[in-house]
């Protein structure tokens, strides 16, 4: 579904079958069988491999199939985006992109699919042309940062304040709503560090981001929770869209609020709430049957 719930993006590495048997326990809204910057050069082919018979084969609960391919321009990168294509993953992440030829191209193998693409945006080049990067193609549903290299590239040091990253966090968020997509935040290393992990949720969650990306399970639970609609925020929501259906019975062209008019961006937001309400209560009642 192009716009389900990816609160959190949980990266597996392709290479290692005891972690991916296991992929159904873990409860992420999305899991990526990761086959770039997890796996060695000289595994590449053989996790390809392990990939596909994953896709195939595992269950996945109710996460989303996702792989990371390797980019384009590299000798990994269309065998891994075929591979993906054929095994019928429902996302594929395109890391380091920098211009829309590489997710035309993706979209290109894709082709009449229902399979979606989230560009990893991880350099300079890739940060001033993101939103470029969003509009490239239907099939673009997210686009996600990746601090680590994005610092890297542009020789700044990286903090855990991360006054460094704000720019370009900002720049993700604008592309991605611009152009009516999500916008996933970079992972946060330190795994043992959970008080820190919400601090920087809450933060990025107050720039606009749908969500964050994942390196360890125990990461998951305390993010989803940040990003998970308060009673007050659901029942505002209900309010608006009770408002709106009143208004459309009466064949008013505008709705309002108590004194506030409802414009687009509130509709749009009470939606978007009450679909991750919903969503997240049939994922809890599917997970306890």
């Amino acid at each position: 579904m192009k716009n389900r719930l990816r609160r959190t993006r949980l990266y597996m590495p392709g290479n290692n079958p005891n972690l991916l048997q296991n992929i159904g326990v873990f409860s992420a809204d999305t899991v990526i069988l990761d086959l770039e910057d997890a796996v060695a050069p000289s595994e590449k082919d053989a996790a390809r491999i392990l990939v596909k018979y994953a896709l195939k084969n595992v269950n996945f609960g109710n996460s989303e199939k996702g792989v990371r391919i390797n980019p384009l321009d590299t000798p990994f990168g269309k065998e891994d985006a075929e591979m993906a294509v054929q095994a019928r993953a429902e996302i594929i992440f395109l890391p380091k992109t920098e211009d829309i030829e590489s997710v035309l191209e993706l979209a290109n193998i894709i082709g009449k699919k229902e399979i979606w693409i989230s560009p990893i945006i991880e350099t300079a080049k890739g940060v001033l042309n993101a939103n470029e990067i969003a509009s490239a193609s239907s099939k673009v549903v997210m686009i996600c940062f990746g601090a680590e290299d994005f610092t890297r590239d542009i020789g700044a040091e990286r903090t855990k304040e991360g006054k460094e990253l704000f720019w370009a966090r900002s720049m993700i968020v604008m592309a991605a709503k611009a152009n009516g997509i999500q916008a996933s935040d970079t992972v946060f290393s330190n795994v043992d560090d959970i008080e820190s992990l919400e601090k920087e949720t809450i933060f990025i969650k107050s720039l606009g981001f749908d969500g964050k990306g994942v390196i360890h399970p125990g990461q998951i639970e305390p993010i989803n929770k940040v990003f998970k609609p308060t009673e007050e925020e659901i029942d505002y929501a209900k309010k608006v869209l009770e408002a709106l259906e009143t208004a459309k019975k009466q064949g008013k062209g505008t709705a309002s609020l108590g004194r506030k008019m409802i414009d687009k961006p509130v509709a749009d937001r009470a939606r978007r709430i009450i679909r991750m309400s919903v969503e997240r209560k049939a994922g809890s009642v599917e997970r306890r049957a």
